[in-house]
């Protein structure tokens, strides 16, 4: 069989996961561990004016309780997060965007629910719980505010004193003269206001983590499953103010990252510091009501957007106007300004003017979740083109016909300054539809409606900036007892990493896919890597494995001259051997590492292992893109939806495992579709408490929520890196959404239902069947 690249090879690491062998945080457990709980804040907004530990410390096998005050005693530092990496974001008025403080422990005011207030630890789990109901902490609440626009309006409560009127960003892009003028010229303007509902991550593996203090070497050892051990290894010797070489980060198998599980969390310092402080080994592990409120939240946008039109329906221009809600701090501001790059999606406008505001507000941060940014603009842009089309009269498919970039135009740089660099938008979209039968829905809407059901099909034409922050590092070592191992920066959640490095090293170097084996997640052994997001994974790693792979070829055709008697530029490489040309005269591959790790006749340079490391440094960004295409039906006595078909193609660049794509692609769809019709995170308006905090009232996806999924591949090679990878993450999440609500409001049109937000439960469409039909 092959196992090289383009080979739909079964992943290798699930014959492990699947026997109930996988090794994840809450699966280890330390002799003399103690046990830590997390008392968090039950208001929205207050001051903490005193909090009194000494009935808790009263109960039998309660060990400690650490606060915010004495975090800051010992004088620790803040979480250092990067809200900015490699982007250069500036208020229009010239002014600095105000970074928040990020202390892991509040003292003072705690300004959303669920903000740590105390640490209990404990000889159990139980007993913790037990204590943190003993802690007596006097709060005094404080008015709050949970949603964007309310948070901005005048005398709304303050998040920040130093941000007057929450406004935490106020940002342009674009050329607004020129986009004023194109809409002075237009024939038509269709004018949407949108939302993109507030949901949160909801990984299968819940946040864990063991906490360990060596009081002989001084030095901290951090379990946790993590998307970025590097990353937090850096965070605390900042935060603990050592040495990073003092402090390790060993992070197994993670049960879902999808951004989520990019940054230093609170709880992690907190259970370095307990440790220390008791000095023994101390676990936390969250329950699920637990880490809806304190995981971090994604999307939460609010846009208001004009596309102006020809009478032909060509684009003219586009005027756009985002608000953000930042929640409590500044995590990350890549979402942000994704949801700007992005909003002209595959399509050709002149002239793009984007108004981005974003606001502080009493709820969960916002941080990156899969796609970041791009599902956001590329729901707005998709709806507003179905709704143009069925203002004018216009098919909506010919309408994005018209207006998608042509190969010819690539690269191509957006109205928003974004280069596409590669892509074949329309052959993608043409073969979704021959996917989907888009043809053949008329007579599928006919049979629907004698079933009395009413049957609708959307499209999203997506495009994704995948970059990954930099640097990232790769060593590949062949050894001679015939096994190769690989050491890479990048973090596994569930992409297949052991699989698909394999296969490209087995294509690369010859050697049996069963015979190579890679190291992740454990800082004493990766020097360097800033984990796994942003579609980055493959691309940069693959990017190195190939450098490291011609060099260690390149060494090995030297040492095999030598041991063969032969200029080494007579020597070829091909399928694992080192042989002359034109003879018979050959090496294996790992006989020549053999020869340089014990023949004394080799020059020193060849002596030794046969490896090579390397890294890179600078941004690699690509463009994913592809065409999604979802089809629905409607009983519009209940507002219910089924799915009855969903097809794609995807251009992820070279596709190294389709099965792992087609993986990765399926489980992006069922986000995007959770998100388009169940998920949203809801907050009460006058409490700040969180209304979805558990799975009674956050709703999720389900495998009979789908029909079968139709995929392809558009395989358009990346020009910037060698192997041709532009990235198959996040297609999913982005394309899926528009693709659905198109459906739904395909569906309905003919009831006079013009647009139903998202998530579009059943009792949402209900509604917006009545107020069509009331008027």
């Amino acid at each position: 069989m092959d196992f090289g690249i383009g080979q739909p090879v079964l992943r290798k690491e699930d014959f492990r996961l699947l026997t109930g062998q996988g090794d994840f945080s809450d699966d280890l457990n330390l002799d003399g561990q103690a046990h830590a709980h997390l008392l968090r804040s039950p208001h929205a907004h207050a001051w903490i004016k005193g909090i009194d530990a000494a009935p808790a410390l009263a109960l039998p096998g309660i060990l400690a309780v650490l606060t915010g005050d004495d975090y800051v005693a010992e004088g620790l530092s803040e979480i250092p997060y990067t809200p900015n990496p490699n982007l250069a974001i500036v208020n229009r008025d010239g002014s600095a965007v105000f970074l928040t403080r990020n202390p892991p422990i509040s003292s003072g005011k705690v300004r959303r629910v669920g903000e740590i207030v105390a640490v209990i630890v404990a000889e159990s789990q139980d007993l913790a719980k037990d204590g943190a109901e003993r802690v007596e902490v006097e709060y005094e609440i404080l008015p709050s505010v949970t949603d964007a626009r309310a948070a901005i309006a005048p005398g709304a409560p303050l998040v920040w004193d130093e941000v007057p009127g929450n406004l935490a960003i106020d940002y342009e892009r674009g050329d607004a003269a020129a986009t004023d003028a194109a809409f002075a010229g237009a024939a038509h303007i269709t004018k949407m206001a949108l939302t993109n509902n507030r949901i949160t991550g909801v990984p299968l593996e819940p946040r864990a983590a063991i906490g360990v203090w060596d009081a002989a070497q001084e030095s901290f050892t951090l379990h946790a499953g993590s998307q970025g051990p590097v990353l937090q290894k850096l965070a605390l010797s900042e935060i603990f103010k050592m040495p990073p070489e003092k402090i390790r980060v060993i992070s197994k198998d993670v049960g879902g990252g999808y951004g989520t599980r990019n940054l230093l969390f609170p709880e992690f310092v907190m259970t370095l510091w307990a440790a220390k402080k008791i000095g023994r080994p101390v676990k936390w592990i969250a329950d699920r009501a637990e880490c809806f409120l304190s995981d971090p939240a994604a999307r939460d946008i609010k846009s208001e957007a004009e596309l102006a039109l020809d009478a032909d329906g060509m684009f003219l221009g586009l005027r756009v106007s985002h608000l953000t809600n930042l929640g409590t701090e500044t995590f990350l501001f890549v979402p942000f300004t994704r949801s700007v790059d992005m909003v002209a999606g595959v399509y050709l406008i002149p002239a793009v003017y984007v108004a981005a505001r974003a606001a502080f507000s009493h709820c969960l941060p916002m941080s990156v979740y899969r796609g970041a940014g791009r599902p956001e603009a590329i729901f707005m842009i998709e709806r507003m083109i179905d709704t143009a089309a069925a203002e004018m009269g216009l098919d909506p498919i010919e309408m994005r016909r018209k207006n998608i970039i042509p190969p010819t135009a690539i690269p191509h740089t957006s109205a928003t300054n974004v280069l596409y660099d590669s892509g074949e938008f329309e052959k993608s979209m043409i073969g979704a539809l021959d996917l989907a039968d888009w043809d053949g829905v008329a007579a599928r809407k006919a049979e629907a409606r004698e079933r009395g059901k009413y049957l609708g099909i959307g499209m999203g034409n997506y495009i994704e900036w995948a970059t990954g922050i930099p640097g990232e590092r790769a060593e590949v070592d062949v050894l001679p007892e015939g096994r190769v191992q690989l050491v890479v920066g990048t973090m596994a959640s569930g992409q297949g990493h052991e699989t698909a490095y394999a296969q490209v090293i087995t294509e690369l170097l010859g050697v049996p896919f069963d015979d190579i084996d890679l190291h992740e997640g454990d800082t004493e052994r990766v020097k360097m890597g800033w984990g796994s997001h942003s579609s980055r994974s493959m691309r940069l790693a693959g990017t190195l494995l190939k450098q490291a792979s011609d060099e260690i070829i390149a060494k090995g055709k030297e040492i095999a001259g030598h041991v063969l008697e032969a200029a080494a530029g007579d020597v070829e490489f091909s399928q694992g051997c080192f042989t002359v040309a034109g003879t018979d005269r050959s090496l294996g591959i790992f006989e020549v590492a053999r020869a340089a790790a014990e023949r004394d006749d080799l020059p020193d340079v060849l002596r030794g292992k046969l490896e090579s490391a390397k890294e890179i440094l600078e941004l690699q960004t690509t463009f994913p893109n592809g065409c999604h295409i979802c089809e629905i039906e409607v009983d519009a006595g209940t507002g219910g939806v089924k799915i009855t078909r969903y097809a794609a193609i995807d251009d992820v660049g070279r596709v190294i495992n389709p099965l792992l794509v087609d993986g990765q692609t399926q489980g992006g769809i069922a986000q995007g579709v959770g998100q388009a019709l169940i998920e949203e995170c809801v907050y009460d308006p006058d409490t700040g408490q969180l209304l979805s905090g558990s799975f009674l009232d956050y709703g999720m996806p389900r495998a009979d929520d789908f029909s079968d999924f139709k995929l392809g591949h558009n395989e358009v090679l990346a020009p910037n890196n060698p192997l041709g990878i532009k990235g198959a993450g996040e297609g999913g999440t982005t394309g899926a959404p528009p693709a659905v609500i198109n459906a739904i409001v395909d569906a309905l049109r003919e009831l006079g239902v013009r647009h139903v937000e998202m998530p579009a439960t059943p009792e949402r469409i209900w509604r917006a069947i009545q107020d069509a039909r009331e008027g």
